[in-house]
């Protein structure tokens, strides 16, 4: 069922959601990648909720998504608060959450001067370090190994590609040489799209993290090689005041960078194959971002991408 066919269908949709009963609004939000529908719903309070529908098929993922969200707000990250879960029918669930007020931060950062811009870093980098306290399922392989694999996978079909990063070679190297570093990792909650598209800015302050659905687990330096490809570009000032907030207001170390390093340019191989296949009209705009964090850090040659300049902040 497509999101129009959804949309044809909501008022027989909520009848059969108790928290909406006696809504008055409802506006269907077509924003991101996720297969979900998802609606913009007021409730008869007045106050406005999330909600999310999705194939019968997911359900037991999506009721462990419900639980992540649910226990996170209970921690005190900004996120949204789970109001309810449920079958609409044999094909389909729904997920209702709080609505976030605000902006997308990836459309404000840039209006914003650049203290605030890194004020709402810092304030992102405080609420990723909370949320990476969670630990969710003792997993049958360690991280080393999923990840490895995965990245095998990967290559393996970027070598199928049409389309290939320059220097390649001397990225393949790197992650050879570095993948050691892997072992005895934490293996802790991840978010997996933690970047300003996924965040959520009113009155020039960070107000919340939404779109739970590719959570996962690993390592929790993972988590920042979204920096590099989205929001470095968009924010260099957010992207210093993420790190450092999640550092207590410091500057990490050597070993995280280097492990940042290699998740970044694994990144590189997956996003190549990636967007061929399942964006391929967005190829170009894809292989510039590469491009990009490839030069920023010399065919990794440099560990520290040269847009982490914190002398202004």
């Amino acid at each position: 069922m497509d999101k129009q066919d959804t949309y044809d269908i909501l008022p027989e949709m909520m009848a059969k959601i108790p928290e909406l009963q006696g809504a008055s609004m409802i506006e269907p939000i077509h924003k991101g990648y996720s297969t979900d529908s998802k609606f913009k719903v007021q409730r008869s309070g007045g106050e406005s909720c999330l909600l999310r529908t999705y194939g019968w098929s997911q359900h037991h993922a999506k009721q462990t998504e419900y639980r992540i969200i649910a226990e996170l707000h209970r921690r005190g990250v900004r996120c949204p608060q789970a109001i309810g879960i449920g079958q609409l029918n044999e094909q389909q669930g729904y997920m209702l959450l709080s609505y976030i007020e605000g902006e997308d931060a990836e459309e404000v950062l840039p209006r914003m001067d650049e203290q605030k811009q890194w004020s709402i870093g810092i304030e992102a980098g405080e609420q990723l370090q909370r949320m990476h306290e969670l630990q969710i399922e003792e997993p049958a392989e360690s991280w080393y190994a999923r990840k490895s694999h995965k990245h095998q996978r990967y290559v393996d079909k970027y070598y199928h590609c049409p389309v290939r990063m320059q220097h390649d070679q001397a990225i393949f190297a790197f992650i050879e040489e570095n993948m050691k570093y892997m072992k005895n990792r934490p293996d802790r909650f991840q978010h997996d799209d933690f970047h300003p598209g996924n965040l959520i800015v009113k009155d020039e302050r960070f107000a919340g993290v939404i779109d739970f659905n590719r959570y996962d687990q690993g390592d929790p330096v993972h988590e920042f090689l979204k920096l590099g490809l989205f929001a470095s570009e968009t924010s260099t000032p957010y992207s210093i005041g993420q790190i450092q907030g999640y550092f207590n207001g410091g500057d990490p170390d050597e070993l995280f960078w280097r492990m940042y390093s290699l998740y970044m340019a694994m990144a590189l191989i997956s996003s190549v194959v990636w967007i061929q296949q399942v964006k391929p009209e967005e190829t170009e705009d894809m292989m510039a971002k590469v491009e990009r964090v490839r030069e920023d850090h010399d065919d990794f040659r440099r560990l520290i991408p040269r847009w982490y300049n914190v002398k202004n902040y």
